[in-house]
């Protein structure tokens, strides 16, 4: 068995907090008033008041003859622009969530970055210059479109969830290269494919419109991989590249034939797999049919598979097998006797 726990892997637990998504009729109506009340959004620029309210740890800075706060807290202050923070070039953590802001670039002069939270604005792209320490960046719930521009070379971790991103592009593997956790739920995407990140361990897609599993085989350093509510019905778009792939999660999607879960046998680490809340869950022996198909599996949903349920699985796979063999054995047969030449 494997050291993974399960907490670990507690599908309840991964990512940011998803809101409620409004799919109703209406939704094109709500989105139209969403829109017209953000034009009267009134101009409200950040001023020197509340920037030194929002200022805490004080830290030497890089020549270390002097010392500056370089953390800023101005969340949820109804500000329009933040023209002003351009000059405060010793933060390091800045948290603008919760504000009205179409523009971030005044951050381009804050080099010495390390963690950036612009988490509900109005922002349609996340485009800045490169911050040559940022390792944190979040901009959910913006109106970003693109994912062009983001280019930093210690970056870590990136979460752009609960956008209107349709395709993965503008990821330069060159320029991303400490990137190890992906999160872009919530968006529009309707395929897996964009992504060449060489050492990306978490991939979060949930709650897209995803039906084609593609393009992901050179991430051979993926380690989770959550599909949860798509559109997906076959899992194709596996390979025996992904070979550190230990955790997916395709919960609440379309799969109605638990065959298909054969294409996953192709990856050797793979110890936890959730499929609740798909059609192939009302298949007889749903639970036995997906050890049989993948024996590297060791939790199925939320629960481990027993000593019992494994050999059972084994048996009925060996047998399974033999009888393969045997109907392939007498094919042959016949074939090899329909060819004899007649006297």
């Amino acid at each position: 068995m494997s050291d993974f726990s399960d907490q670990e892997y507690d599908e309840e637990q991964e990512g940011t907090e998803e809101p409620e998504l409004d799919l109703g009729d209406d939704e094109e109506e709500q989105e139209n008033q969403e829109q017209e009340e953000e034009e009267k959004i009134p101009e409200n620029s950040l001023t020197e008041e509340m920037v030194a309210e929002g200022l805490s740890l004080l830290c030497k800075t890089g020549n270390g003859l002097a010392h500056a706060f370089v953390r800023l807290d101005a969340k949820d202050k109804e500000v329009t622009d933040i023209n002003i923070l351009a000059s405060y070039i010793h933060l390091r953590y800045i948290d603008i969530s919760g504000n009205s802001l179409r523009d971030i670039s005044p951050l381009n002069s804050l080099t010495h970055t390390l963690t950036l939270k612009c988490d509900r604005n109005l922002l349609s792209s996340a485009k800045l210059e490169e911050l040559p320490y940022i390792q944190n960046a979040s901009f959910t719930n913006n109106r970003i479109t693109t994912m062009a521009g983001v280019s930093h070379p210690l970056l870590e971790v990136l979460n752009m969830s609960f956008n209107e991103i349709s395709v993965i592009s503008g990821l330069e593997p060159s320029k991303l290269n400490r990137l190890h956790t992906l999160e872009l739920r919530g968006n529009k995407l309707t395929t897996t494919a964009g992504i060449c990140l060489p050492n990306l361990k978490n991939l979060f897609l949930g709650a897209n419109m995803i039906t084609t599993i593609e393009g992901l085989e050179r991430l051979e350093r993926l380690t989770t991989l959550h599909l949860r509510d798509n559109q997906i019905e076959k899992l194709d778009g596996f390979a025996e590249t992904m070979k550190s792939l230990q955790y997916v999660n395709i919960r609440a999607n379309s799969v109605t034939d638990v065959k298909e879960t054969s294409k996953l046998k192709c990856l050797p680490l793979l110890r936890a797999l959730v499929l609740i809340d798909n059609p192939c869950m009302d298949e007889d022996d749903y639970r036995m049919e997906v050890l049989i198909n993948v024996r590297t599996v060791e939790r199925l949903d939320k629960d481990e598979y027993s000593e019992d349920e494994r050999h059972e699985a084994e048996e009925t796979y060996d047998q399974r097998r033999a009888e393969a063999q045997a109907a392939e054995k007498k094919v042959c047969e016949q074939k090899a006797w329909l060819t004899v030449p007649s006297d």
